[in-house]
């Protein structure tokens, strides 16, 4: 019977702990407000057009310009960027075209995708093209030497890479969004940045204690929902108390198993 119930308990806490690793794992939910969605791009790091995650930007240009759009990621985070080109008319192409998908991170360091198709070729009659991007996920901290994505403002530039002298400068039109998925504890490590990796490429004019004038960094207006480093909970922590329980749990269950039932009745107590 205490066995019995040992192993009812053990499996009632993993119950409990499956929850919010379920919930952990489920993409991130798209904020609303997207008939706010910006419907043009920036045409460098520094112009790149802001957009939250969910939102569904666009944006018109001619084939040969560098699209630019900049989005917020934090800790823990697998952001997937999406993007799809409306190439022009058949009729006014003279050749297929390559189109390439790029995600650079708060210092502008490339990004590596872990999949999707980051660069194609469309064939002269085709109407579109989608690319996509999976990045690595998102991490807290990392050493100085490493390129791994860190908390703060992402990059996405969208361009031509292969084209005939010819199609330059057609009209084409551009869809970009970008969704997140939560991966928890599992991509949890120790240690945070002090700040996350925004642009501050603008300052504004105030005034300090002493009353001489003095200029103040704007970073980057867009963050997550709940503000940065808002990963600092994870399920790491439920599993972790879930572990310790189970520890003990099991050491109860093996002191009842192996304790025996005692001095049998028949034998006298100074036997």
């Amino acid at each position: 019977m205490r066995v019995r119930t040992v192993l009812s308990t053990a499996l009632l806490l993993l119950g409990i702990a499956a929850a919010p690793a379920a919930a952990d794992s489920s993409p991130s939910a798209s904020p609303s407000g997207d008939s706010a969605a910006p419907t043009q791009a920036g045409t460098s790091f520094r112009t790149a057009t802001e957009i939250e995650q969910g939102q569904q930007a666009t944006a018109s240009g001619s084939t040969g310009d560098y699209l630019y759009w900049s989005f917020p990621a934090d800790a823990g985070q697998r952001p997937t960027v999406k993007a799809t080109v409306k190439l022009p008319e058949a009729s006014t192409r003279h050749a297929g075209q390559t189109w390439q998908l790029d995600v650079y991170d708060g210092l502008r360091r490339r990004q590596a995708c872990q999949y999707g198709a980051q660069t194609r070729t469309a064939a002269q009659d085709t109407a579109s093209v989608e690319l996509a991007c999976t990045m690595r996920t998102v991490r807290s901290w990392s050493e100085t030497w490493a390129n791994d994505p860190l908390p703060g403002t992402y990059y996405v530039r969208l361009t031509v890479t292969g084209l005939q002298a010819s199609d330059l400068g057609l009209p084409v039109g551009a869809e970009v969004k970008v969704d997140s998925k939560d991966i928890g504890g599992a991509a949890a490590v120790d240690g945070s940045l002090a700040k996350p990796l925004v642009p501050g490429i603008a300052t504004s004019a105030g005034k300090s204690d002493s009353g001489s004038g003095s200029s103040t960094a704007v970073l980057s207006s867009i963050e997550p929902d709940d503000g940065w480093a808002s990963g600092w909970w994870s399920d790491r922590w439920v599993w972790t108390a879930i572990g310790g329980i189970l520890a003990a749990l099991a050491g109860i269950g093996g002191y009842a198993l192996t304790r025996g039932s005692g001095r049998p009745s028949r034998v006298p107590p100074g036997a």
